[in-house]
């Protein structure tokens, strides 16, 4: 049985799920939907397939800890979301999706009280850098200036030619340098750990080539567009998405597993909002050996081990730019972010691990009961970490914010198992699609003219493990999407 995203109960039917349709996207996480909705404006007949009773994937919002209290599942704060090119040439305010800032966008206490703070403005960032405003400003200042170009192409297959090539060259300048290297231009160690934390989100040894380019377009990112929440949770995100899609006359039905071809209508073209290993497990020996070979062979990231806590009167941060910042970054200085980012990558859990804090409250009060906050967290962790994290994820808070266990009043923890138990993606506890290494940023998930392709005429690839990664940007699905319109059209000509 499978259930129709409205509620109704849908029958599934030994052929398929729907007699008529166009296109079929397996997965509904914000690539899936965005696949699907860019399918459907080009006047497809779309069904999606959540195997899930819940559509979203990484954008999911619920009550963990105590009734009430709204937590992210995954996937929290959305610099990349706001900036999406497709998502942004939505009407998704009308179905609901509504971006909201705290007022101090990142901040990175260290153990002197000091720390390292950006706000969305340019300006306001460099005041409160000190000696190294001037710097800050030299080095994200040209890239903040071009961020909707920048993003238009970033947010995208990276083995092609560029829509705005000076912008681009400028950027490459910058990301093309590995983080420890282009961190040595700060002096104080506020601006030097601000960065690094920002870059740890690649999830990859920060001495490598590139290892600094998603922290430079996170920072572009912040001060074009702050790094928002959705309000009402990153459901919002799918919720609007899949709004949108119905009124388009798409159709999801959630609670159905694919596990092969046979449990999904023939349609002209499949999309997999999945990660390359199932593809080549639901298409079977369709799929040519070479591909099948190398989707097997995906190399994954190291993991995430989450904890949501519900906190009375919210974090007592020594900082008070912490005590006012939708997200925090903790992990000590700038060289102990590039040891531990290291070490995790050699599946050796350190001592101290990166950690990054969401406060989304600050910006949307309503996830809050009274005063009583939901707390997002999680720390960096080995592939498959088999072991609890969650007294490292506390310890390193209440050294910079005293008194912070005692006011925890619930908590839900979830290990990198229980991830992948979770959403079938997060393999190993992966929340990125996999591994960021040099070869799988640039040619994701293998290296080919297009990386969407599965081999397989008219079925298509559109999950995080396809340019340009991990978010909830929705640019995966849509170049996807995109790539499947063009195998159509060719085949009308």
């Amino acid at each position: 049985m499978g259930r129709r995203h409205s509620g109704s109960p849908h029958l599934v039917r030994s052929a398929g799920i729907h007699p008529v349709t166009d296109a079929v996207v397996i997965g509904s996480g914000p690539n899936g939907l965005a696949a699907a909705v860019r399918l459907a404006q080009a006047g497809l007949r779309v069904l999606v397939v959540e195997g899930a009773d819940e559509i979203g994937g990484g954008t999911r919002s619920a009550e963990l800890t105590v009734p009430g209290l709204l937590h992210d599942v995954c996937s929290a704060v959305h610099p990349f979301g706001a900036a999406s090119p497709f998502l942004s040439s939505l009407p998704l305010a009308d179905f609901g999706l509504h971006w909201r800032r705290a007022e101090v966008d990142v901040v990175h206490p260290l153990a002197d009280g000091s720390a390292g703070v950006l706000h969305q403005s340019l300006e306001m960032t460099v005041l409160g850098m000190g000696a190294d405003g001037a710097r800050w400003k030299s080095v994200f200042g040209p890239l903040v200036d071009r961020a909707d170009a920048l993003v238009a192409d970033g947010l995208g297959p990276l083995l092609r030619l560029p829509s705005h090539p000076l912008a681009m060259a400028r950027l490459g300048l910058r990301a093309g340098l590995p983080a420890t290297a282009l961190v040595r231009l700060f002096r104080t160690e506020g601006a030097r750990a601000l960065f690094m934390g920002c870059a740890a989100h690649l999830y990859r040894p920060l001495n490598g080539l590139a290892s600094a380019s998603v922290g430079t377009m996170m920072i572009a990112a912040g001060h074009r567009w702050g790094w928002p929440v959705a309000q009402g949770g990153s459901a919002a995100i799918s919720r609007a998405l899949a709004g949108l899609l119905e009124s388009l006359g798409g159709e999801i039905v959630t609670g159905v597993t694919v596990r092969s071809l046979n449990d999904v209508p023939r349609a002209a073209v499949t999309m997999f909002d999945t990660t390359p290993e199932a593809v080549t497990d639901i298409t079977g020996d369709r799929m040519p050996a070479r591909r099948a070979k190398a989707y097997r062979q995906f190399r994954h990231a190291p993991a995430a081990f989450k904890a949501d806590f519900a906190v009375r009167g919210g974090i007592p941060w020594v900082n008070e730019h912490a005590r006012r910042a939708g997200t925090v970054h903790l992990g000590g200085s700038a060289a102990d972010i590039a040891r531990s980012e290291s070490s995790i990558s050699r599946g050796v859990m350190p001592e101290n691990s990166f950690q990054l804090i969401g406060q989304q409250y600050l910006a949307d009060p309503s996830r809050s009961v009274g005063d009583v906050h939901p707390v997002w967290t999680y720390a960096h962790v080995p592939h498959a970490y088999p072991g609890d994290a969650s007294e490292l994820l506390i310890g390193q808070i209440e050294e910079l914010a005293p008194g912070f266990r005692d006011r925890i009043v619930a908590q839900h923890l979830t290990s990198p198992r229980q991830l992948q138990d979770e959403n079938p993606n997060y393999v190993g506890g992966d929340i990125v699609g996999g591994r960021n290494d040099l070869l799988q940023v640039f040619a994701r998930p293998v290296p080919a003219r297009n990386g969407y392709a599965t081999g397989i005429p008219g079925m298509y690839l559109c999950s995080a493990s396809t340019p340009p990664g991990a978010g909830a940007h929705g640019m995966c699905g849509y170049h996807a999407a995109t790539s499947a319109l063009e195998y159509l059209r060719g085949l009308k000509r």
